[in-house]
């Protein structure tokens, strides 16, 4: 197959996950005009139309979308034939592009990147790190750490650990508060809530202790869609709040912020490494796969 024809292949199938040949130009480092002249003669060598073009989207026409269906898989076949000919996982090589929520990136994975780079050094990374639940699809993203139920039908879902939460205040906010014995008890402190910023939902925090269970349905006094402000929210003064146990972890070593409830378990988020089913990992993505996975089963502070 000439290599034209393979990069007019590949340009096909950018364009049809982004939905546009500027994005797809811009994916692919080259002009849009490129582009469109390889889109162009592949219609003609193949004899029928593969998409449908406006002034506010591309997509793909019936034939083109059963030719990105094979496409798609030929692509990806090749992309692992040319990692897997290195004969070695360690030699796996090229770029992955992956997201995770801050939390998961911040306090366990970038952390221990070094040792990503020392086992994988021909691996390259785009980590993007945000509460943003991202299309993984449309925006080009290899793998992505998620939180939470996952049932976008497209995603393979492997639940790879548990983020832990700690429910916790300043203690200047503590100082002239009687400290809470029970889940009821927190009525009388102000609660900051986290509202997710993809969904507008705000957290449900549900407490256990044996086989008792509180719900925390508590009329927020303040609400916040950014971890970093949330937590910051908390260091303040402003009230209680149920943090990643990992981000709470040095505020508390340090005193800053003081656990509240520790005999009360709050009920903790699955996290998961999801994928498109439409893309057979390659060595190099399956190479982040495992190690995340690894690390997470790891550590204390994120294993089941």
């Amino acid at each position: 197959m000439a290599l034209d024809r393979l990069e007019a292949m590949r340009a096909f199938c950018r364009i049809v996950e982004l939905g546009s040949f500027t994005r797809a130009a811009e994916a692919l480092g080259l002009a849009k005009t490129t582009v469109s002249g390889q889109v162009a003669a592949l219609e003609v060598q193949l004899g029928v139309k593969l998409l449908h073009r406006t002034t506010r989207r591309v997509s793909p026409t019936t034939d083109g979308a059963a030719y990105y269906e094979r496409a798609r898989v030929v692509l990806d076949d090749l992309d692992e034939l040319e990692t897997t000919m290195a004969q070695h996982r360690s030699l796996a090589r090229g770029r992955v592009r992956v997201e995770m929520p801050t939390p998961v990136g911040r306090f366990l994975v970038i952390p221990a990147l070094p040792d990503f780079v020392a086992r994988y050094p021909q691996v390259n990374l785009d980590v993007g790190c945000s509460e943003r639940v991202v299309d993984l699809v449309q925006e080009s993203v290899d793998c992505a750490i998620r939180g939470g139920p996952v049932h976008t039908p497209d995603l393979v879902c492997k639940p790879i650990g548990q983020m832990h939460f700690t429910l916790c205040a300043s203690a200047a906010y503590l100082a002239d508060k009687p400290m809470p014995r029970h889940p009821s008890d927190l009525a009388a402190l102000r609660y900051l809530a986290f509202v997710y910023p993809a969904t507008g939902r705000q957290k449900t925090n549900i407490l256990q202790r044996g086989e008792e269970r509180f719900v925390l349905e508590q009329t927020p006094a303040m609400r916040f869609n950014s971890g970093g402000a949330y937590i910051a929210a908390a260091e303040a003064g402003l009230g209680f709040v149920t943090v990643p146990h990992a981000e709470a972890q040095q505020p508390l070593a340090e005193g800053r912020l003081v656990e509240l409830l520790p005999e009360w378990r709050l009920e903790s988020m699955t996290m998961s490494l999801v994928y498109p089913y439409s893309r057979h990992l390659s060595a190099r993505v399956r190479a982040f796969a495992d190690w995340a996975s690894e690390l997470m089963a790891a550590n204390p502070l994120w294993r089941s």
